[in-house]
Protein backbone atom coordinates (compact mmCIF):
# COMPACT_ATOMS: atom_id res chain seq x y z
CA UNK A 1 0.00 0.00 0.00
CA UNK A 2 2.83 1.98 0.65
CA UNK A 3 4.11 1.53 -2.68
CA UNK A 4 1.34 2.37 -4.37
CA UNK A 5 0.77 5.44 -2.46
CA UNK A 6 4.50 6.58 -3.38
CA UNK A 7 3.68 5.50 -7.31
CA UNK A 8 0.55 7.36 -7.67
CA UNK A 9 1.03 11.39 -8.16
CA UNK A 10 -0.80 13.41 -5.50
CA UNK A 11 -3.14 14.69 -7.53
CA UNK A 12 -4.90 11.43 -8.58
CA UNK A 13 -6.77 9.25 -6.21
CA UNK A 14 -7.26 5.60 -6.18
CA UNK A 15 -9.49 2.66 -5.69
CA UNK A 16 -8.25 -0.23 -4.31
CA UNK A 17 -10.26 -4.03 -3.87
CA UNK A 18 -9.17 -6.12 -1.68
CA UNK A 19 -10.30 -9.54 -0.29
CA UNK A 20 -11.08 -11.31 2.76
CA UNK A 21 -7.80 -13.02 2.95
CA UNK A 22 -5.92 -12.27 6.00
CA UNK A 23 -3.29 -10.23 4.37
CA UNK A 24 -6.00 -8.14 3.89
CA UNK A 25 -7.67 -7.99 6.93
CA UNK A 26 -4.59 -6.91 9.16
CA UNK A 27 -5.69 -4.41 11.77
CA UNK A 28 -2.78 -2.04 9.86
CA UNK A 29 -4.80 -2.39 6.42
CA UNK A 30 -7.71 -1.60 8.27
CA UNK A 31 -6.65 1.57 9.78
CA UNK A 32 -4.00 2.73 6.35
CA UNK A 33 -7.25 4.43 4.79
CA UNK A 34 -7.59 6.47 7.25
CA UNK A 35 -4.50 8.32 7.09
CA UNK A 36 -4.37 8.01 2.82
CA UNK A 37 -8.00 9.70 1.61
CA UNK A 38 -7.47 9.32 -1.75
CA UNK A 39 -7.23 5.86 -1.57
CA UNK A 40 -10.37 4.69 -1.33
CA UNK A 41 -10.32 0.76 -0.09
CA UNK A 42 -13.18 -1.75 -0.72
CA UNK A 43 -13.30 -4.67 0.91
CA UNK A 44 -15.48 -7.28 -1.10
CA UNK A 45 -18.28 -9.54 0.60
CA UNK A 46 -17.21 -12.61 1.85
CA UNK A 47 -17.97 -15.26 -0.01
CA UNK A 48 -18.22 -13.10 -3.27
CA UNK A 49 -18.44 -16.57 -5.58
CA UNK A 50 -19.16 -14.39 -9.11
CA UNK A 51 -15.05 -12.99 -8.14
CA UNK A 52 -14.32 -16.20 -8.03
CA UNK A 53 -15.04 -16.43 -12.38
CA UNK A 54 -13.56 -12.98 -12.28
CA UNK A 55 -10.66 -14.48 -11.12
CA UNK A 56 -10.68 -17.71 -13.29
CA UNK A 57 -11.09 -15.42 -16.34
CA UNK A 58 -7.87 -13.61 -15.46
CA UNK A 59 -6.08 -16.82 -14.49
CA UNK A 60 -6.13 -17.97 -18.51
CA UNK A 61 -4.00 -15.63 -20.11
CA UNK A 62 -1.92 -15.14 -17.35
CA UNK A 63 -1.37 -18.92 -17.80
CA UNK A 64 -1.12 -18.97 -21.62
CA UNK A 65 0.21 -15.70 -22.67
CA UNK A 66 2.38 -13.80 -20.11
CA UNK A 67 3.59 -16.69 -18.00
CA UNK A 68 5.86 -18.15 -20.77
CA UNK A 69 5.52 -15.49 -23.42
CA UNK A 70 8.28 -13.84 -25.26
CA UNK A 71 7.54 -10.25 -25.92
CA UNK A 72 9.48 -8.06 -28.30
CA UNK A 73 8.15 -5.16 -27.16
CA UNK A 74 4.76 -3.59 -25.52
CA UNK A 75 3.11 -3.49 -28.88
CA UNK A 76 3.81 -6.76 -29.50
CA UNK A 77 2.21 -7.92 -25.89
CA UNK A 78 -0.97 -6.19 -26.23
CA UNK A 79 -0.98 -7.62 -29.80
CA UNK A 80 -0.70 -11.16 -28.30
CA UNK A 81 -3.52 -10.92 -25.28
CA UNK A 82 -6.22 -9.13 -27.68
CA UNK A 83 -5.45 -12.30 -30.24
CA UNK A 84 -5.77 -14.70 -26.84
CA UNK A 85 -9.20 -12.32 -26.10
CA UNK A 86 -10.48 -12.64 -29.25
CA UNK A 87 -9.38 -16.28 -29.78
CA UNK A 88 -11.63 -16.74 -26.29
CA UNK A 89 -14.61 -15.01 -27.67
CA UNK A 90 -15.18 -16.94 -30.34
CA UNK A 91 -14.93 -20.13 -28.85
CA UNK A 92 -16.44 -19.53 -25.62
CA UNK A 93 -19.92 -21.05 -24.60
CA UNK A 94 -22.65 -19.44 -21.59
CA UNK A 95 -22.08 -20.56 -18.27
CA UNK A 96 -24.61 -23.27 -17.13
CA UNK A 97 -25.40 -22.91 -13.79
CA UNK A 98 -26.59 -26.13 -12.33
CA UNK A 99 -27.10 -25.44 -8.54
CA UNK A 100 -30.96 -26.04 -7.35
CA UNK A 101 -30.90 -24.00 -4.22
CA UNK A 102 -31.19 -27.42 -2.10
CA UNK A 103 -28.80 -28.27 0.51
CA UNK A 104 -26.01 -31.06 -0.30
CA UNK A 105 -26.94 -34.18 1.36
CA UNK A 106 -25.17 -35.52 4.15
CA UNK A 107 -22.69 -38.34 2.74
Amino acid sequence: MERLDRAVAPDKETRVVLDNGSPHTAKHTKTWPAAHPRRHVRWIPPHASWLNQVELFFSAPTRRVLRYGDFASRDDLIEKLGAYVIGHNETTKPYRWTYEGTPLKAA
